[in-house]
């Protein structure tokens, strides 16, 4: 049976969560919206860019269209982009704790984010040689709480060999914990964005990877359904 690891990105590699705040909130701001902090870690941490500007256009009472959706999601990474130009700091620990857990265990990240601001962080966390398969937003119709990502993932693992698996997910938002949960994994919460307290319901919480090694994940292993 083999075991893999399924990490989320934003929050999980990257420390990121406040800059995509402040892009989503920007976009929000150019369309006479307004967002506040709580409400968005509160709301719509964990959702892919379609997901929360459906759900901002939903709760502002808009029709919202899907060429308008388009330009929201590019005016959002444009923003991301200039937050970012100077680099975008890493969760600590991320970079060692990674690498030795993809010396034990086939790696995949699978995240609302969009492939090329995966590619660059895990280039930047120098991480992208140990990660075998990369499920962006633009690879999943249906993003978190949904299991397509993890599901996907999965399959790209397994190499058409449809084996079972045991899986363990690490994530940052209530939304991942319940795709995980969806596929029957095992999960560790990292409290990078929401407090501890908010997170108990997983299997372990941890702040952060510097005081961890990768063999602290071995009793959260279950078993999954194989890709079909």
């Amino acid at each position: 049976m083999t075991d893999v690891l399924l990490l989320d990105f934003n929050g999980v590699v990257v420390n990121d969560e406040a800059v995509h705040y402040e892009a989503f909130r920007a976009v929000l701001i150019e369309h006479g919206l307004a967002l506040d902090t709580a409400t968005y870690y509160a709301d719509y941490l964990g959702y892919d860019d379609r997901s929360a500007f459906i759900e901002a256009w939903r709760r502002a009472h808009r029709t919202i269209t899907g060429e308008l959706l388009r330009v929201l999601i590019e005016d959002k990474a444009e923003h991301y982009a200039q937050l970012t130009a100077g680099g975008v700091p890493m969760v600590p620990g991320v970079s060692a704790f990674v690498r030795a857990a993809a010396e034990r265990w086939p790696v995949a990240v699978v995240s609302g984010a969009l492939r090329s601001e995966i590619a660059a962080g895990l280039a930047a966390a120098g991480l992208a040689d140990v990660v075998r398969a990369v499920v962006a937003s633009e690879d999943t119709p249906l993003g978190k709480p949904a299991a397509t990502g993890h599901q996907r993932a999965l399959a790209l693992l397994a190499n058409g060999a449809g084996a079972p698996q045991r899986a363990v997910v690490i994530e940052d938002s209530l939304p991942g914990l319940d795709a995980a949960r969806a596929i029957g994994a095992g999960c560790v919460m990292l409290a990078t964005s929401l407090g501890p307290e908010r997170l108990r319901s997983a299997d372990a919480v941890w702040h952060d990877f510097a005081s961890h090694a990768p063999a602290e994940l071995e009793p959260f292993f279950r078993p999954v359904a194989g890709p079909t």
